[in-house]
């Protein structure tokens, strides 16, 4: 009897820690962003994460320096500029091919002889209309912060954009023009709905 109460309290001890050991494990939550070279969590547009209002954006960053926060966030705002001219030379391409698929006008070769005229118009001196939507420090002093655009600053850039490529390049917009004027052609472009964070992905 003493034999099988041992072997009963063994077998119930073994359970025990049977039991104990497969217990899973709780996890730390993970953040759904983190500042660049650390595990603290972040805005989701540190990350290019949407924001609301914002057509189009970049987020430039400034080392933390002894010349003050107006300069780091200036040099931060020139860095996210630069990056937002590549963003938006991506959208305008889009919206460009995008009218053509919508109205069937032109060959392709039209259209990338196009779009090269128009990108090249778009730079970070060009982009008037930015404005700061976020700013934030980050753990070791690093200024981030977002610079963008709205839907209607992001259509008056396009269609600024477009513009003054037909005046420079007008043999490439020849073909492509389809009897519209140049107005209500950068007009229709510039209004093509595009998801940019769907392109980006």
């Amino acid at each position: 009897m003493r034999k099988f109460t041992y072997v009963l309290l063994s077998a119930v001890t073994l359970l025990g820690f049977t039991g104990c050991s497969s217990a899973p494990a709780k996890l730390a939550p993970v953040a759904e962003c983190t500042f660049p070279n650390s595990d603290k969590p972040a805005p989701i547009w540190v990350c290019d994460g949407p924001v609301e209002g914002m057509a189009v954006g970049a987020v430039g960053a400034a080392a933390k320096s002894d010349a003050g926060i107006a300069f780091m966030k200036q040099m931060a705002a020139t860095d996210a500029r630069v990056q937002l001219a590549q963003n938006m030379k991506v959208q305008v391409q889009n919206m460009i091919k995008q009218y053509v698929e919508t109205t069937g006008a032109a060959s392709k070769e039209t259209v990338d002889r196009v779009n090269t005229s128009v990108t090249k118009q778009i730079t970070d001196q060009s982009l008037s209309g930015t404005k700061i939507f976020r700013s934030i420090t980050g753990p070791d002093g690093t200024l981030y912060v977002l610079v963008g655009l709205d839907e209607a600053a992001t259509q008056k850039l396009t269609e600024a954009a477009v513009k003054t490529s037909m005046g420079s390049d007008q043999a490439a917009w020849q073909q492509f023009r389809a009897q519209k004027g140049q107005d209500e052609l950068a007009s229709e472009i510039a209004k093509q709905k595009v998801d940019f964070e769907k392109q980006k992905n």
